[in-house]
């Protein structure tokens, strides 16, 4: 009785490569398409709660208006498109280290490769700089009892700050936290001056007027009534309320509010600073894990561990992480700033 052997062949050896790729490059592509498919449930998420709520939606224009080493000049968005232009320049390098391996020359991979993680490292500080100035705040707001954000505006439409008006009643205030005998109960840091002490500044600034987060929807009756406030109102800017309407919304203030958090955002829908750091922070872990991962390549490259190999195709597996990372960065950059 003779003994039947059966072979498996191996899927993996030698030519048999699905689609031409090999194993480790079919397996970035698996997990890219992965990722994928996690980040769209997260902006479609986002699209839809904007969608909601787009009446009470901050203006990308109005928060992400602070540059470098210029403070207190405004430059909307100019910031935000200066790092885009270096997440993908960074793209560019990676490609250029990818031929270079193409072509074993190993100083150009590596010379491209620094580039790349450099321009990495200034993207991911970039965005930690910006998280510092939305979770700080700039103006300041107040928020009435039934949850809605006030903002203040002087005639002309501009934004004023709690500072140049609030008035100083040298209230002594204590921070709720645990450690004063209050169990369970774990309040935030105070913010810089209470609701007190906005309702008086503002009693004492006639020229002032209350500016909520609702988008303007007058009437073109409205639009032509050429009224100080109704100046103010132009299309998708936020509602100006007159003096007295003002007056009668601060009254039901509750809150200072100084920033953005998961809880509380001056600058609108509690939602869009939810949204914000989750997608931004989530990006911003896939860019700086991307960053390591090239330091650990660049130094396989200066240690001539792909060229005794013969192969540079880790370069070339970790480029197609990067080009997938600077991809991502257009949809959000698209969704948060420019829609």
């Amino acid at each position: 009785m003779g003994t039947t052997v059966t072979t498996t062949a191996n899927t993996w050896g030698g030519g048999n490569e699905p689609m031409g790729a090999s194993y480790g490059k079919l397996m970035m592509w698996f997990f890219i398409v992965s990722d994928a498919l996690t980040f769209s449930g997260f902006l479609a998420a986002y699209g839809f709660s904007r969608f909601k709520f787009i009446d009470n939606w901050p203006i990308a224009d109005e928060v992400f208006t602070h540059f470098p080493f210029m403070h207190g000049v405004e430059a909307p968005m100019y910031y935000v498109a200066l790092m885009t232009f270096i997440l993908i320049f960074s793209s560019v390098t990676m490609v250029l280290a990818v031929d270079a391996g193409h072509q074993m020359k190993q100083k150009k991979v590596a010379f491209y490769m620094l580039l790349t993680i450099i321009g990495g490292l200034i993207f991911v500080g970039s965005q930690a700089w910006e998280w510092k100035n939305f979770i700080t705040g700039e103006f300041g707001a107040v928020e009435t009892k039934g949850g809605s954000i006030l903002q203040f505006v002087n005639k002309e439409g501009e934004r004023v700050k709690l500072a140049d008006f609030a008035a100083n009643l040298h209230e002594e205030r204590v921070r709720h936290e645990r450690k004063n005998g209050l169990w369970f109960v774990d309040e935030p840091a105070l913010p810089s001056y209470s609701v007190a002490e906005v309702q008086a500044g503002f009693k004492a600034h006639p020229d002032l007027l209350i500016r909520t987060e609702k988008i303007y929807r007058g009437t073109e009756a409205e639009k032509a009534d050429k009224t100080l406030y109704n100046e103010l109102n132009k299309e998708k800017h936020k509602t100006v309320l007159t003096r007295a309407e003002s007056e009668k919304m601060l009254a039901n203030a509750h809150l200072v509010v100084e920033g953005a958090n998961l809880t509380r955002n001056e600058y609108g829908s509690k939602l869009f600073a939810d949204f914000f750091f989750f997608i931004t922070g989530f990006h911003g872990f896939h860019v700086f894990s991307g960053v390591i991962i090239n330091i650990i390549i660049y130094l396989n490259v200066l240690l001539g561990t792909y060229e005794r190999r013969k192969s540079y195709e880790m370069v070339e597996k970790v480029g197609l992480y990067w080009h997938f990372v600077d991809l991502v960065w257009v949809f959000v950059f698209t969704f948060f700033y420019l829609v």
